[in-house]
């Protein structure tokens, strides 16, 4: 019998926390207090086991402004969440350093809803994940809840975009090459095709379990094959509405990168970093310079030019 989809997430969160990471939540916890209802831990370093450059985290909070400390930046993360700092802190004699992204814990739940325009959470959430902290029980269960809906969400599309039949891993690659496009990224095509390789026995198993949860009936059709049961008439309403929100998509994640221009906080550090690490060049700014990287931005890009940095 196919466990249910709330077990086999419990037991992807059965696992060690590494050390690192472990440092980087009690520092977010330290931070933002009672306020942190539950952290995430998510991306490539999980995925690959890598503890080194920067960790991936998702903090929800109960109150934005507790955490922000500002009521204008906890605004427009209520607006436009989520909002996404640059932490660094010293460990064992490194430096740790994680992207930070911050929205409420009623936000990441709503997110993760079919009906949700945008596919920015649910897709990032479908993918392998660890509960980091939670604040107690109740933090708990509603993080796995929607961290279940989010994927009952992912599978229901899937069905949708996906081949009439096919292997499990079709219907996720489909999936996944979808809601990369639709989130104007720069990774390639086959984007998709590596994060379903890097754990394809996992997305098999959600799979069946998920469509029960999103109430798509499908057949089993031997060969490890299945077949959705989508009539006609409602796999041309799902294309329509994905169409719609292919185009939300785009246009939500330029406002996201306008708004990091101004409450990406730590993103100079967190710029500079990604500069040094891939050029080896070391370009260090004056407080001012920190403080008004907009105004200052032609000025650094003559200075990275002439230090041969960027041609």
């Amino acid at each position: 019998m196919t466990e249910p989809l709330s077990t086999l997430i419990e037991q992807e969160w059965n696992t060690s926390l590494p050390d690192p990471a472990a440092a980087l939540v009690a520092a977010l916890v330290a931070h933002g207090g009672a306020h942190v209802a539950a952290i995430l831990f998510y991306g490539s370093n999980l995925r690959s086991g890598d503890v080194e450059g920067v960790l991936d985290f998702y903090v929800l909070v109960d109150s934005l402004t507790g955490w922000r400390g500002s009521r204008p930046l906890a605004l427009a993360t209520r607006l436009l969440p989520p909002s996404v700092e640059y932490w660094e802190i010293p460990w064992q004699g490194h430096t740790l350093r994680a992207k930070v992204a911050v929205m409420g814990i009623d936000q990441f739940a709503n997110a993760t809803r079919f009906d949700c325009i945008d596919t920015t959470i649910w897709a990032r959430f479908t993918q392998p994940v660890m509960l980091a902290h939670a604040r107690d029980g109740t933090a708990r269960q509603t993080v796995r809840d929607a961290v279940a809906q989010a994927v009952t969400t992912a599978a229901r599309w899937a069905a949708i975009l996906g081949p009439a039949e096919g292997m499990a891993r079709d219907y996720w690659e489909a999936l996944f090459k979808a809601t990369y496009s639709a989130e104007l990224r720069v990774e390639k095509a086959s984007r998709g095709i590596s994060i379903v390789d890097h754990a394809a026995d996992r997305y098999a198993a959600l799979l069946p379990p998920a469509w029960a949860s999103a109430s798509v009936a499908f057949e089993e059709i031997g060969d490890g094959r299945l077949r959705p049961l989508l009539s006609p008439a409602r796999r041309a309403r799902g294309d329509r509405a994905w169409r719609w929100r292919g185009r939300f998509g785009k246009g939500l994640n330029i406002a996201r990168l306008v708004k990091a221009a101004f409450t990406f906080t730590g993103g100079v550090d967190y710029l500079l970093w990604k500069l040094h690490r891939h050029s080896g060049v070391r370009l260090d700014l004056t407080p001012w310079q920190r403080r008004h990287p907009i105004l200052c931005a032609p000025y650094i890009l003559w200075k990275l030019k002439r230090m041969g940095a960027i041609r």
